[in-house]
C-alpha cells in the first residue's frame, strides 16, 4: 500500500505491538482518551477509532464508564484455508431463513432496512405528486433509456462532492441497487466463470452467482477493514478471476469499512489484472461520524470500477431507485438495462430529483445518521450485556448492522429457529457464506428504533443462546 498509514491505525498497531509482546497484559486497563490524546498530540476521534479497531481485533474490551482494557487472551484464529472455486446454492436457504412463515415480527432484528419511520415519507409523497406534474409528456419516452436526466446530474453532483468527476452520462438508472449489481455481474462474467467476493459477504451477491451459474473464491474479510488483500492476490494468481464484486464501505453483514490506502491498493491490485470492481455501495451515506468515505472508484484511473449506489437505505426504500457510475461499461450496461427491462420508475426518479432538488436530503441524512448510531450503539451494549461471556460484537463506524460472534459450540441457525418462534427475527451466520460457515455468528439490525420491546428481544435472545449450552 502507498502513503502512510492513518493515525488510529498506527496507534493501534502501537499498542497491539505492546499487548503481544506481553508489556501489555489482559485486564490492564489501556490509558484514557484524555492520556492517550496528550501522550500522542492527537483528536479524541483518533483515540476512540484506535479503540476500537483494537475491540473488532478481539484486543480490548469496552466496559461502561470504566475505559479500556486488554481482553483475556483467546488462541490465534486458524489461517484462512485457501478453497477452490465452487458452485453457489444459497437461494434456498436465505429464502427459508428469511421468510418468517405464520410468525408474526414484533423484533425485526434480522430486517436488512432500517425503520421506515426515519425517512421523510410525507416530504417524498408531496415530491411524487410534484415531480410528476412538472414531468413532459415527451420525457416519459425520450429519456427512459438512462433514466431521469435532472436526477442523473443530481447524483454527479454529489459524486462532485467527493471530488470526483463523474459524467451523468456514465451513471445508468437501475430499479434498485441490486438490479444494477446483478447486470453488472451477468455483463462481466460468462457461467462457469470465478468471481472474488467477500466472507463473509452480503447474501444476494451470493444469490447473483447462483443464478449466473458462476462459482465463487471466497476472500476472508477482517470485520473492520474488509477483504484481505493478500488472500486475493493469492487467489487471483491461482485462480483467475473474471470479475469481484466487494462492498467497501460498512458492507453487509460486519460493518466494515477498508480504509482509503486499502482502497488504493485494493483497485490497483485488480487494475494490475485486468479485474473489473463491482463496488456495492449502498450504505456509504451512512457514517457515524463526518461526511461519506470515499469509494474505492475514486482510486480508479482506467474506469474498471463499476459503482452502484441506492436511495433505498437512506432515503425512499420502496422507490426502488439505484444507479451503477459503469466507467468504460456504461453504454454495454445501458444496453443491458434496455433488454432487461426498458427503464426503471419514472415517477419515483421524478419525485426523488424533486426532493433532492428542494435541499433536504443532507438535513435529513444528518439526522438519520445521528439515530443510526444511537440505535446501533444501544444495540451493541445490550448484546455485551445479555449474550454469554466471551460475544465479539463488531463496532462499525457507519450503517446499522452488527455482527455477533458467539461463544465457540453455539448455532446461529438453531437459535433462528427459536427466536423466530417468539417473534424475533435475526440473520443467521451460514447466510453470508458459500460454504455454510459461520454458525456461531448472527447479523443483527440496529436500524430500529431502541425500544423496551427491543431491550427484552435481545434479553431473550440472551436466555435462549445461554440455554444451548445448558
Amino acid at each position: 500500500m502507498s502513503g502512510a498509514a492513518p493515525r488510529y491505525r498506527q496507534l493501534a498497531d502501537d499498542i497491539a505491538g505492546l499487548i503481544r509482546s506481553g508489556a501489555l497484559r489482559p485486564g490492564d486497563r489501556l490509558p484514557s482518551v484524555r492520556q492517550t490524546q496528550a501522550s500522542r498530540g492527537c483528536s479524541a476521534a483518533t483515540v476512540f477509532q484506535a479503540y476500537h479497531l483494537l475491540e473488532s481485533r478481539g484486543l480490548v474490551r469496552a466496559a461502561e464508564r470504566s475505559g479500556y482494557f486488554v481482553a483475556p487472551a483467546a488462541p490465534p484464529p486458524p489461517a484462512p484455508r485457501e478453497r477452490a472455486p465452487q458452485p453457489v446454492a444459497v437461494s434456498e436457504m436465505v429464502f427459508q431463513l428469511l421468510g418468517t412463515g405464520p410468525h408474526e415480527i414484533h423484533a425485526p432484528l434480522g430486517s436488512a432496512f432500517p425503520s421506515p419511520t426515519l425517512f421523510p415519507l410525507d416530504a417524498l409523497r408531496r415530491a411524487l405528486t410534484a415531480g410528476s406534474r412538472r414531468t413532459s409528456p415527451a420525457e416519459l419516452t425520450q429519456q427512459l433509456p438512462g433514466g431521469h436526466s435532472a436526477l442523473r446530474r443530481l447524483i454527479a453532483l454529489r459524486y462532485l462532492r467527493l471530488g470526483m468527476s463523474i459524467p451523468p452520462d456514465e451513471i445508468v438508472l437501475t430499479d434498485g441497487a441490486l438490479e444494477g449489481l446483478n447486470l453488472s455481474l451477468q455483463l462481466l462474467t460468462r457461467p462457469g466463470d470465478t468471481v472474488l467476493i467477500e466472507s463473509p459477504g452480503f447474501y444476494a451477491a451470493l444469490q447473483a452467482l447462483e443464478r449466473l451459474g458462476l462459482r465463487a473464491v471466497q476472500v476472508p474479510a477482517d470485520p473492520a477493514e474488509g477483504a484481505d488483500l493478500d488472500a486475493m492476490a493469492a487467489a487471483i494468481a491461482r485462480h483467475a478471476p473474471r470479475a469481484c464484486w466487494l462492498m467497501t464501505s460498512f458492507s453487509n453483514p460486519t460493518g466494515s469499512l477498508m480504509p482509503p490506502e486499502k482502497k488504493r491498493a485494493l483497485v490497483a491490485l485488480l487494475e494490475r489484472h485486468g479485474i473489473p470492481l463491482i463496488e456495492d455501495d449502498v450504505y456509504a451515506e451512512l457514517p457515524h461520524e463526518g461526511g461519506p468515505p470515499l469509494p474505492a472508484k475514486a482510486y480508479s484511473t482506467r474506469g474498471e470500477v463499476l459503482h452502484a449506489g441506492s436511495f433505498a437505505k437512506t432515503l425512499a426504500p420502496g422507490y426502488r431507485v439505484g444507479w451503477v457510475a459503469a466507467g468504460r461499461y456504461a453504454p454495454a450496461l445501458l444496453r443491458a438495462k434496455l433488454s432487461q427491462s426498458l427503464s426503471g420508475s419514472w415517477p419515483a426518479q421524478a419525485a426523488i430529483a424533486h426532493y433532492l432538488e428542494g435541499g433536504d436530503y443532507d438535513r435529513h441524512l444528518r439526522a438519520l445518521r445521528r439515530a443510526l448510531a444511537e440505535q446501533q450503539r444501544a444495540l451493541r451494549t445490550a448484546v455485551l450485556q445479555h449474550f454469554p461471556p466471551g460475544t465479539r460484537v463488531t463496532r462499525p463506524l457507519g450503517g446499522y448492522f452488527v455482527w455477533v460472534e458467539l461463544p465457540p459450540g453455539h448455532d446461529s441457525l438453531a437459535l433462528h429457529r427459536a427466536a423466530l418462534a417468539e417473534g424475533i427475527s435475526l440473520a443467521p451466520g451460514p447466510l453470508f457464506s458459500a460454504g455454510g460457515d459461520f454458525r456461531a455468528c448472527l447479523r443483527l439490525n440496529g436500524g430500529q428504533p431502541w425500544t423496551p420491546a427491543l431491550v427484552r428481544a435481545v434479553t431473550r435472545l440472551g436466555e435462549l443462546i445461554r440455554s444451548q449450552s445448558a
